[in-house]
Parts: C-alpha cells; sequence; structure tokens
C-alpha cells in the first residue's frame, strides 16, 4: 500500500539540493525540541525565509502567524527538510529532536518524519489515500517505524483513532476517507500522527477548512494532547484568533523574517511593532457591533440601525417557504426545509450555520442555480425561476469559479455579451472600468487567474458579478480562504460598492466573528431550517436559540485568559 507523500511516515525522500554530509547527524539530547537559526529558503530568485531563528521547547507550544506568503509554512517544511530536491537552496541550522535535519541522511529523515516528528496538513483529503481504509493507512505509519506485526498495527490504528474521539474506531477504522467529515478526516490525520508517540506536532492551518465548532473541537483536542502525552506543537496558522486558542508563545512573520517573538498574552495585548498591531486590528470580532465603515449597509454606515424600518417596496430579494430536496427513495433528504426571508435594498443578511446546515443550498436557490423542490424566490416582487442578471453570486473559492484558460478580463466581460452587448471596444473599456473599480488595474484584462493573488482573484469574482448590474449579490463564504488583512480589503470593498449602489447583500459565512461586522440582520440554520433570525446585535447579544449560543461559544477569542475559560467551559458540556 502507498500513501500520499505527505502522510507523516512516507514523506518523500527527497535528495538533498546539495549532496548531504557523510557524518552522521547528531543524535544527542539538545537542550531544546527544535532548534532553528539563521534559517534561509530560496525559491530560485524569490527568498521566502530571510534569517530566521527560534527555539521551541519539549512540551511547548509556539505559534507561527502571518499572511500569505508570510514564509511560515516554508518554514514548516524545513524542519523536516521536505524541501529536499525540489531546487529550493536551503541554508542556516535546523536540528529537531536532536537531528541536525541539514545534514541527516535519507534513512535518518526518515525516522525523523512520523517518528520523532510529525505534521498534520491543511487539507486531510488531499494528504490521505482515497483508495485504502483510513484504518490501514494509520496502521502503515506505525509498521514503517516499528516493525510491529500487522495485527499489533491494526491495534495500534484503532486506539489512537479512539484517542482523537473518533466514535465507534474500530468500526469506522475500515472507511475511506471520503465517508468522513472533514473535521473526521483532520482528526484521522492527527491519529495518523501520533501513532508513533512523536516529540513534536507540526500543525500547519490545521482548521482552515472548518466551521467553527469543529474548528473549537480540534483546537480542544490538541491541548488535550498536548497536556496528556508532552508533545511539542508548532502551530502554522494566519489565524490570530487560532493561535490564541493554542500556544504559549507566538512568532509573526512577515516577508519571511521574524517581525515579533514572545509570549502570547504579551505579542496580543501589547503588541510592540506596527505590523503586529495591523495584524490584530484586521480580525474581526464577535462581542464588537459592526463599525461604520467595516462594510454593512447603507444604513449602518449612517448610524440609523438594522434595516427592518425600510419599505416594503424596497424589498429586492424574497424567499418564500423554500424546500430543497436530494436523494431519492429511503435516501432522500431536505437539505433546506420551510426558510422564509428577506433582503432589502442597501441591506446585508448575513446567513450562519456549520456545514451541512444548508446556507449555501439556500443560497444557490436565491440566485436561481438551483431550482426550490417547494417554495418560492421573488426579485423585486416578481417570481422568479433560474439565473436573473438582478441576482448575482461571488463564490468561496474563486479559482474554481475562474476558467483558468481565459484572462480575467473575458470572464469579466461574459455577462456584458450575455445581456447582447457586441461592441467590443465598449466591452473592454467597461470591463478595465471594472477591474478599476475593484482595486485592480485596467491593465489587468489580459492576464490569467493564475497571475493573482487569492485576495486579488475574489476582487476579480466581484467585478464579474458587478458586470451584470444586479440589484442583489449573494456572496458565498468569500473570504473564508483568505489571511485576515486581506478578508478586511474584500469586506471593506462589499461595503463601500454597496453604499455606492444601494446593492442587496446576502453574506453566507460560518465564521461568526466576520458576519457580524458586515449584517444588519442575522439568520442562523441549522440541519436545513432557520433556527434564529433577526437583528445582528441582537442575535449576537441576546441569543434565544441553544443552537446559536453554541456556535458563540466556539469562536476563538484573542485573549488567552478567554480563550482558556471558553475551553473549560466546552469541557464541561462535553461531560454533561
Amino acid at each position: 500500500m502507498s500513501n500520499s507523500s505527505k502522510t507523516p511516515s512516507t514523506a518523500p525522500s527527497r535528495a538533498s539540493s546539495s549532496p548531504p554530509s557523510t557524518a552522521p547527524a547528531a543524535t544527542s539530547s539538545p537542550a531544546s525540541l527544535v532548534e532553528v537559526s539563521d534559517l534561509v529558503v530560496d525559491f530560485g530568485g524569490l527568498r521566502a525565509v530571510d534569517g530566521l531563528s527560534f527555539r521551541l521547547e519539549k512540551g511547548a507550544a509556539l505559534g507561527l502567524v502571518g499572511e500569505s506568503g508570510s514564509g511560515k509554512s516554508t518554514v514548516a517544511s524545513a524542519l523536516l527538510a521536505l524541501h529536499r530536491g525540489t531546487g529550493a537552496r536551503v541554508g542556516g541550522t535546523v536540528r529537531v529532536a536532536g537531528v541536525d535535519v541539514q545534514r541527516a541522511s535519507d534513512d535518518e529523515l526518515r525516522r525523523l518524519r512520523g517518528g520523532k516528528a510529525a505534521m498534520v496538513f491543511q487539507d486531510p483529503l488531499s494528504s490521505l489515500d482515497p483508495y485504502y481504509a483510513v484504518g490501514d493507512q494509520i496502521a502503515e505509519v506505525y509498521r514503517v517505524h516499528t516493525k510491529a506485526s500487522r495485527r499489533a498495527a491494526r491495534a495500534r490504528a484503532v486506539r489512537v483513532l479512539d484517542r482523537v474521539g473518533i466514535p465507534d474506531a474500530a468500526r469506522r477504522s475500515r472507511s475511506r476517507p471520503h465517508e468522513f467529515s472533514g473535521g473526521m478526516r483532520q482528526r484521522a490525520l492527527i491519529a495518523m500522527a501520533l501513532a508513533c508517540e512523536p516529540e513534536l506536532l507540526i500543525a500547519d492551518e490545521p482548521t482552515t477548512a472548518l466551521d467553527v465548532t469543529v474548528q473549537a473541537q480540534i483546537l480542544d483536542l490538541l491541548h488535550t494532547l498536548r497536556q496528556e502525552t508532552g508533545t511539542g506543537l508548532l502551530l502554522v496558522t494566519h489565524d490570530v484568533g487560532v493561535a490564541a486558542e493554542s500556544v504559549d508563545e507566538i512568532l509573526v512573520m512577515r516577508h519571511g523574517r521574524a517581525v515579533e517573538h514572545g509570549k502570547v498574552d504579551a505579542v496580543l495585548g501589547a503588541p510592540r511593532e506596527p505590523y503586529t498591531r495591523e495584524l490584530l486590528g484586521a480580525v474581526p470580532r464577535v462581542d464588537t457591533p459592526r463599525a461604520a465603515g467595516r462594510g454593512g449597509s447603507t444604513n449602518a454606515a449612517e448610524g440609523a440601525g438594522p434595516a427592518e424600518g425600510l419599505p416594503s417596496d424596497d424589498v429586492v430579494l424574497e424567499a418564500v417557504g423554500l424546500r430543497r430536496e436530494f436523494g431519492r427513495g429511503k435516501q432522500r433528504f431536505a437539505a433546506v426545509d420551510d426558510v422564509s426571508l428577506t433582503v432589502r435594498r442597501g441591506e446585508t443578511l448575513g446567513i450562519v450555520g456549520e456545514s451541512g446546515s444548508g446556507k449555501t443550498t439556500l443560497g444557490r436557490m436565491l440566485v436561481g442555480l438551483l431550482e426550490p423542490t417547494t417554495g418560492v424566490v421573488r426579485h423585486e416582487g416578481r417570481e422568479q425561476s433560474g439565473v436573473r442578471p438582478s441576482v448575482q453570486m461571488v463564490f468561496q473559492d474563486p479559482v474554481s469559479s475562474l476558467n483558468p484558460r481565459r484572462s480575467v478580463g473575458e470572464s469579466i466581460a461574459d455577462p456584458l455579451r450575455a445581456r447582447g452587448e457586441k461592441d467590443e471596444k465598449r466591452i473592454r473599456g467597461r470591463v478595465r472600468e471594472l477591474l478599476e473599480r475593484v482595486g485592480l488595474e485596467g491593465a489587468h484584462y489580459d492576464r490569467y487567474p493564475h497571475e493573482f493573488s487569492g485576495g486579488q482573484r475574489q476582487r476579480v469574482g466581484i467585478a464579474r458579478a458587478l458586470a451584470a448590474e444586479p440589484r442583489a449579490i449573494v456572496c458565498d463564504e468569500p473570504v473564508s480562504a483568505l489571511d485576515v488583512t486581506t478578508q478586511a480589503q474584500v469586506v471593506a470593498l462589499l461595503g463601500e460598492l454597496q453604499r455606492e449602489l444601494g446593492l442587496a447583500l446576502v453574506f453566507v459565512a460560518h465564521d461568526l466573528a466576520v458576519v457580524r461586522q458586515v449584517s444588519d440582520r442575522v439568520a442562523v440554520m441549522r440541519r436545513g431550517r432557520l433556527v434564529e433570525y433577526g437583528p445582528a446585535d441582537e442575535v449576537y447579544e441576546n441569543p434565544r436559540d441553544p443552537y446559536t449560543r453554541q456556535l458563540l461559544a466556539a469562536v476563538p477569542a484573542l485573549d488567552p485568559a478567554v480563550a482558556a475559560r471558553r475551553r473549560a467551559e466546552r469541557e464541561e458540556l462535553s461531560l454533561a
């Protein structure tokens, strides 16, 4: 059996970019679990890491925090020499669990990876082999490092799956990765990393794709494992709140360098460096009402409060008794069940809920990409079926929603051509205007999606939505894949466009903090139904439904003391 190259035991054995030293790697016990000194990583002419130094003691936890492109994931990979054979040039000294990583032979690295140090990647689906049972993959890791029998390795796999909270572990160990939810796959990857009881666990954005309650469960699990096993943790994340929940110290990175490094409460409570303050200032807060100018509706910007008082003839988008079923026979289920709501001109309606709550299905019905099984959707009072220019959508993943073989200008021009515009000069001029309107350059018309950053691609998606001159835009997780400063920029852009154009916005997200910052009203969904629906401040400050309170309790807190208190409360609830 062969696993993905990203699994802890089978990370590829790569030849070094320079021949490894013939001298054996040092294996004496060092003072620190991880010692990094003057680390430099170059990819061609790009310096990804520039003179970074830090230590991690046994049993301690360090968070590497920074925006996309800061070099933090490159550092994590360097700890296990994953850059060997890639053409990258690595300089400086890296010692992990007594092994000089730069000088280690391939055999020594194989023993290090998964044995003494293990890595948990952001996307567990791409890190697990889709053809083999999860338990078999974990058992293989254990056998490679311990030479245990198949039966013993199988038993070990079941034990670690049970340890990370997989229910009915013996039975579920025979399941394949696609049969697990996102949170369960991440637990399985953590179980694989723990199979050989490593001294160091490297977690690279382990909760980015997870909703808030599953994220809290994974962070609580990492905390408990550290307490019980003494495993050291290096947590790589762009989410400052996740770091506050999980680590003792924070190292803030920018452009491959360390900007600030210290105890988590000191760095987050009284940051010394302007960049750290900027990073913290961009983090949306669930306990802070929306500020003027940070998105939200025209009314919010003018201090008029929620948009409940707008006259009925300003209703742009309305759903009445929407239900959408999938499957057949006994497998048939309702993803959305009897949902009714309205969105008015200049207003933002936030829709929140966990994965599987039905919020994306609801958004697609509002746009016309899905037909409801029962119920109706009205655009400006008229019942609609199918996609209409008046309601557009901004998707979660701009990479998959933009054709990689077409320039971004041609993608933005599609709605113009669809409504009958034939003058290519006018089309190109309008697209250039739209590009500039969303903060890009008109000259970017002929560039392709891969030439843009994630935040820039999302701006392209917004420009494409605006090309149809819509009255309403449905945004489906538009900032979930972006770091906090880019998130803030995209949210601010949406708010600015809304104020100028009087747009109605539907903001679908699992991030409750972002939703509070942008919304006039909030709809909370669970298992296809609305469990709470009302003005944003009322829902957040006085939630009536227990599920809403559960969601709010799972939001990461920037104050480590508050984070610890919430973790204790969640533990008490789980034992009740």
